[in-house]
């Protein structure tokens, strides 16, 4: 497939037109309309009502049109309506839409646990069991490494996000507000440091040996025996918790002491997999292979369904032990197995070639603002980070008002993670409506204090 055939040709000269004071009067009532019935856990962090989208960008209700480089959070891989997942999802959904592929057999289940195991970041034989949510397959990651290993504990690190059902929240460390009020969580759960690496102007963190250090003298040491350890959870790139990438040398410590004690080394990819960093994991970066890796967000450009893949030898429970009634539902399989077709055919190779230029781009427009802590990432996953949250917050709504769309993450940082088929010419797009927003966020408004560092 040639990256031109993608809905990035075609919106390839959309720049953001915003008409409307932002929100809209369509938004507006709809929004109204929310607060009255939706959960008041939900966090919106500008106030969009998307319409429609294609390719990487956005229509709301009221005509203005935002380039997505939010891609619903790193989920939008092959950009909105991909023709061709499209496609594959009306095609399906005309044959069958559900029939329970944990009780019964479906050829769309099958296809996608043999591309998934055919693409697992480590060698030897694998397996795959499809769920319906990045959440879901955390939770059936713990519970197949504590099957298997007769082991109680998992250990995860600081500032991770695994999810929110009790089992992935008992991992979660990233805000305390995902926590506050939910307890008692899953026991027997420890958290050691990760190491937060700043490269850029301040230049602090080292290559996560006094991280490992902690974890072996403190958590192995003295909190939990490493023979109560069923798995250490870790996210190469920590996803929620800031877009900060492990060090190399972190991952192959990591996997040194699973060996050592015969713990699991889980991969936590829902965010940093399907080809966002440039290649299908980012744990190939690093040159280590896990034991179990969980997957979902990209996995289907935006069909709700998630995997987690592990080593063969693994899969000692019985019929029964697990299962879910969705979970690989055909119309998502099929989204999934064409979604894998466009990251195969380029758009993985896109990721790798695009991602630099967002980085250099987002280091040259960083520095010609104060109060910029950090520029980091891994191919289409890069962030910024201000001094603040209230720095982040303004530019992030400073951009939405000039037509950008990014999302918070972390303490204080913005990711930028758009879909896979953007373009030289979307970035570029994108580099000048962020310069525009730092600088739009540096001035105080009338009668308030100036934000920033």
């Amino acid at each position: 497939m040639s990256i031109e055939t993608t809905p990035a040709a075609a919106a390839r000269n959309s720049a953001p037109r915003i008409q409307t004071e932002l929100p809209g009067p369509r938004a507006r009532a709809m929004i109204a309309r929310d607060e009255a019935v939706a959960s008041p856990s939900l966090t919106r962090a500008y106030p969009l009502v998307a319409e429609s989208g294609s390719g990487f960008t956005v229509t709301d209700v009221d005509g203005n049109v935002f380039l997505d480089f939010a891609a619903g959070i790193a989920v939008a891989s092959t950009g909105h309506s991909h023709p061709a997942v499209v496609q594959a999802i009306k095609d399906q959904a005309d044959r069958l839409i559900h029939i329970a592929a944990t009780d019964f057999y479906e050829p769309r289940y099958l296809e996608l646990l043999e591309r998934l195991a055919a693409i697992a970041p480590f060698d030897g034989e694998a397996r795959v069991f499809l769920t319906n949510s990045g959440t879901e397959a955390v939770e059936g990651a713990i519970k197949l490494a504590r099957y298997h290993t007769h082991r109680p504990g998992i250990i995860a690190f600081e500032g991770g996000f695994h999810g929110r059902t009790l089992g992935a929240l008992s991992l979660t460390n990233s805000k305390i507000k995902q926590r506050a009020g939910f307890g008692p969580l899953l026991p027997m759960v420890h958290h050691a440091p990760f190491p937060r690496i700043r490269a850029w102007r301040e230049g602090s963190g080292g290559d996560g040996s006094a991280e490992l250090d902690v974890l072996r003298r403190t958590i192995l040491g003295r909190i939990i025996a490493p023979s109560d350890v069923a798995a250490i959870v870790v996210e190469p790139v920590q996803g929620e918790g800031g877009y900060f990438p492990a060090p190399d040398a972190f991952i192959a410590g990591l996997r040194e002491t699973c060996d050592q004690h015969g713990i699991l080394l889980i991969a936590d990819e829902i965010q940093s997999g399907m080809g966002r960093t440039g290649r299908w994991w980012a744990m190939e970066h690093t040159g280590v292979q896990p034991d179990i890796v969980t997957t979902a967000k990209g996995i289907a450009s935006g069909m709700p369904i998630g995997a987690f893949i592990a080593r063969e030898s693994l899969w000692t429970w019985p019929a029964g032990a697990h299962g879910s009634t969705f979970a690989g539902n055909p119309v998502c399989a099929a989204a999934a197995l064409a979604t894998l077709d466009l990251l195969e055919g380029g758009l993985i190779d896109n990721a790798a070639r695009v991602g630099p230029r967002l980085r250099a781009g987002l280091g040259a427009t960083a520095g010609r603002h104060d109060g910029v802590r950090d520029v980091r990432g891994i191919g289409l996953m890069q962030a910024v980070e201000f001094a603040s949250h209230e720095a982040a917050n303004a530019v992030q709504q400073a951009a939405f008002e000039r037509g950008l769309l990014v999302l918070e993450c972390g303490e204080a940082s913005l990711r930028l993670s758009p879909p896979l088929i953007v373009d030289d010419a979307a970035v570029d797009t994108a580099l000048t409506i962020f310069d525009e927003a730092l600088a739009a966020a540096r001035r105080p408004t009338p009668g308030m204090q100036e934000v920033g560092g």
